[in-house]
């Protein structure tokens, strides 16, 4: 890996990130929007005591509906070494988190990694690298061992669907490809005796209004392809049009009823365990609050 010419994300932009930014808004210096206890992630990684998160700011895909969109596009945090990343995640395990949970950290693989090697006889929880899912297999490979825990998007299937929210043509192939990894790495699912994951691979996939068709054949190529104790499936119904303001009509409206029924008619039905929200969920309440907390 090479941040003079990256190729970190299947974008592989190519710029050198010490002297400008990628595609992803990332140079060689990690950039975090905050550090904190999370309570509204899935239970079995939020739990009753918070899941120690981390958001990086900027992201290699840019979704035109965003909720944390002032971090993702707009690039918001402030810039820190690897030693202090480390602290970081020492702190938040001080704090009695469940995990750590690496928010959007595709861009910054390589200093996590770094920040990983300089706690790994210190650090004690699990962590977790929550990611869009668009990652390239030669990086999560530089990971392995390191990460106990991936919590990773499949947000399309359809190509077209994939450029025009994501402008990722080739979202869904890169993504299979990287979840395999994935569960090559972690195995079966674990979880220890307060129902708090150890171990394994939740795939996420947030339900967009006008496309549930989509979603259907998400689930059944996952049937298709993993077993059932390979993967824990979450359905998110938390869509809000709240944070987009394009010309795209089925984006300007929140999930109806019927399309949240219909998926989950399909989830119920699968071989996976998992978790699904109601509509409920369609709520700015959810998104964190960035203000550099604990950094």
């Amino acid at each position: 890996m090479d941040l003079h010419n990256c190729k970190i994300c299947p974008r592989k932009c190519g710029i050198d990130r010490y002297e400008k930014q990628g595609f992803c808004g990332g140079t060689s210096t990690v950039k975090l929007a905050r550090a904190a206890l999370h309570y509204f992630e899935e239970p079995c990684i939020s739990g009753s005591q918070g899941s120690g998160t981390v958001f990086f700011s900027g992201c290699p895909l840019k979704c035109v509906f965003c909720q944390n969109k002032d971090i993702s596009a707009g690039n918001f945090g402030k810039e820190i070494s690897i030693g202090r990343l480390a602290e970081i995640f020492l702190e938040l395990q001080e704090k009695n988190a469940h995990n750590i949970n690496l928010v959007t950290p595709t861009h910054f693989a390589m200093q996590i990694s770094q920040a990983l090697d300089l706690v790994k006889d210190k650090l004690h929880i699990p962590v977790v690298y929550n990611t869009s899912g668009y990652e390239n297999v030669e990086t999560l490979k530089m990971l392995d061992g390191k990460i106990d825990i991936y919590l990773t998007d499949l947000k399309y299937m359809s190509s077209s669907l994939s450029k025009a929210l994501s402008k990722t043509p080739n979202y869904y192939e890169k993504t299979m490809s990287a979840i395999q990894e994935m569960v090559r790495q972690c195995g079966k699912y674990t979880f220890d005796d307060n129902g708090i994951l150890k171990r394994g691979v939740i795939i996420r996939h947030l339900v967009i209004p006008d496309n549930t068709s989509d979603t259907l054949d998400i689930i059944d190529e996952l049937e298709n392809t993993f077993l059932s104790d390979e993967i824990l499936i979450s359905i998110m119904s938390q869509y809000t049009p709240t944070f987009y303001d394009g010309d795209i009509d089925f984006l300007k409206r929140k999930l109806e009823q019927w399309e949240v029924d219909r998926v989950m008619e399909k989830v119920e039905n699968s071989i996976f365990d998992g978790y699904c929200q109601d509509l409920s969920s369609a709520s700015e309440e959810y998104t964190p609050c960035f203000n550099l907390e604990g950094i």
